[in-house]
This record gives C-alpha cells, structure tokens and sequence, in this order.
C-alpha cells in the first residue's frame, strides 16, 4: 500500500531531478519471479533501482535502514517497507539464512527479488567477488536473474555524507540469465559459483568497473 502511494510521486520528483539514463527496462520480465542482481555503489542503490525498474522490487536491506532516528531515519524506514524490503542483521548468519529463506518465499510467490552479490558496497569502485546468496535463490525458484549495472550513485551520496547531491546516474538492466535446467547435472556447489561469477561477468561488462578478485569486506572487517 505504501509502495502505491509513494511510487507515484517519488518518481516523477527523483527523475526530475537527478534525470537518470536508464538502459534495458524490457529485459525485466513484468510478471513471474525474477532476480534483479546489481553491482552495490552507494546507500541510494536500494532507492534507485525500484524507482528506475519496471516493477516492484523488494530487497534484503540492514537492519539499520530500520532503525533510524530524526527525519533521515523515518524516510529510511518507510521507504524500504514501503517497497517490501526484508530487514537482514548483517552480523547474525541464522538471520542472514532466515532473510534468504524470506526472500525464496517471496520469489516463490511471484515476485521480483533485488540483491547485491558483493554482500557490502564498494569502498573503492572496484567491483569485487560475489557470493553465491544470488546463485542459490535462482536455482531453488527456477527463475531467472537480469544482472544490474549502476554508475554514478556514489556520487549523489559518497561515503560519509549526510545529504544527497545531484548526480549523473545510469541504470542498466542486462538480459535476463535464464536458470531452468541448466545445472540440473552439475554439483549444486558448483552450480552455485559457476552461476554466480556468470552475473559478476554481466555486471563488470556493463559497469565497466576493475574487478577485484576478492570478497569485499565490511567497513571495519579485519583482511581475511
């Protein structure tokens, strides 16, 4: 209900002012389960992409876009569950599995799933390894997944920023990665990384961004 509301009015003002460039909307199937899989730049990208995709995209989001305070916070809050977002405590691997499980259901019902394979943002453009959350939620929905490129979105709100600015942004939603049968003989690990560094391909080639051959680690995260 929220989402009906918001979308309406939040759209048109976002458009007008930060005028985005958005690529492929007709690769995002309008019905039936889908993973939307996209690079992580910036706190907006779970802002951006329901705004510029053609559907409603619910998202695993931290628990923190929950819980803050003053007006920031509140539109924080209502923002994500208004768009059905799955609050995730990043720190809490039971949680983490129960959220995927949560966001299984909702494939499962019919609906479009964004995610960001990296786990974190990018501290420093580079666009790092993906962990195989994307690949195992394809594989147990049998749904597809269009793989997401954004540019420009660390600009409207860089780390350690408390206010957005105008930005250049472009959104780029690939073809789709069809699922359905395809790994039906291969190990399910394997499946899983083959799967999963197959969307990382799609992403860095329509990013454009270095690859940087690791996981990206938390803010705060010890090098493992």
């Amino acid at each position: 209900m929220i989402y009906e509301l918001l979308h309406p009015v939040v759209t048109p003002l976002a458009t007008a002012i930060w005028r985005p460039e958005v690529v492929g909307r007709d690769n995002v199937p309008m019905q039936g389960p889908v993973i939307l899989a996209s690079n992580h730049r910036s706190f907006i990208d779970s802002v951006v992409i329901p705004l510029t995709a053609p559907r409603q995209v619910a998202f695993l989001a931290k628990s923190e876009y929950f819980t803050g305070t003053g007006v920031r916070g509140w539109i924080s809050r209502e923002w994500f569950t208004g768009v059905g977002s799955i609050p995730v405590d990043r720190d809490d691997t039971r949680a983490a599995q129960q959220s995927l499980d949560l966001a299984l259901a909702h494939l499962r019902e019919g609906g479009a799933f964004g995610i960001y394979p990296e786990g974190t943002r990018s501290r420093d453009g580079r666009l790092y390894r993906g962990k195989t959350g994307v690949a195992w939620l394809a594989l147990e929905a049998g749904c597809p997944i269009v793989p997401v490129a954004l540019q420009g979105t660390q600009d409207i709100q860089p780390v350690g920023s408390r206010l957005p600015r105008r930005a250049q942004v472009r959104v780029e939603f690939g073809p789709a990665i069809e699922v359905a049968g395809r790994f039906d003989d291969v190990p399910q690990g394997r499946a899983r990384r083959e799967l999963t560094d197959e969307v990382m391909e799609r992403i860095a080639a329509m990013s454009g961004q270095e690859r940087a051959g690791e996981y990206a680690q938390r803010s705060g995260d010890a090098p493992a």
